[in-house]
């Protein structure tokens, strides 16, 4: 079985986000995931399942909050991967972008859209089911996702993702994200997974 562990950030501040941000983002809130998955994994080996109850019981909650956990990982691990770039998608990404939303000039219309209406989460993703790029909102880790669909670009859009740079200027947070993106991340996950572009 895999250990569940935290993966190190490649670099230490990007063009309009700062060292602190993007630590404290890291360090602190990202590693917390990583530490209550863990707590988490370790709490359901002991757990009453006699007592499981669809109103309350210890198993239920756990059960919640493993999905809240481990979508906070796996969405932070994407964001923090997906960026050190320099904003221009080329190869394969660039082909769905291309294709399913109108060109980057569009796609970046709408991620930053998203990205202002959403709570959480805007999410760049394979869609095999309609076999195609769609831009989805998550208003929490494990609210809003769509099942199969594959991550390729993810902006997180909590306020901790951008407060301590921006305020409350999160349509100028997702600028400065957008010239950071490293397409070459989506490019990957297309890559391993086969998607066809």
């Amino acid at each position: 079985m895999a250990v569940v562990s935290v993966k190190p950030l490649t670099y230490a501040e990007l063009p309009g986000l700062s060292a602190k941000l993007l630590s404290e983002h890291h360090d602190v809130l990202y590693a917390g995931y990583v530490k209550k998955l863990i707590e988490i994994q370790d709490k359901l080996k002991t757990v009453d399942e006699g007592a499981a109850n669809g109103t309350y019981s210890e198993i239920g909650e756990l059960k919640r909050e493993e999905t809240f956990a481990a979508n906070g990982i796996r969405l932070h691990e994407a964001y923090f991967a997906g960026m050190g770039g320099d904003g221009v998608p080329t190869g394969a990404i660039l082909k769905l972008i291309d294709r399913d939303c109108g060109g980057f000039e569009a796609w970046k219309s709408h991620m930053t859209a998203s990205g202002i209406a959403a709570r959480g989460w805007v999410i760049a993703a394979y869609d095999p089911q309609l076999e195609r790029l769609v831009t989805y909102s998550c208003d929490a880790h494990n609210l809003g996702c769509v099942w199969d669909a594959v991550p390729l670009v993810v902006l997180d859009v909590y306020e901790h993702a951008y407060y301590l740079d921006y305020a409350t200027a999160r349509k100028t947070y997702i600028a400065a994200w957008l010239k950071n993106v490293d397409f070459a991340y989506a490019n990957g996950v297309i890559a391993a997974r086969g998607i066809p572009a």
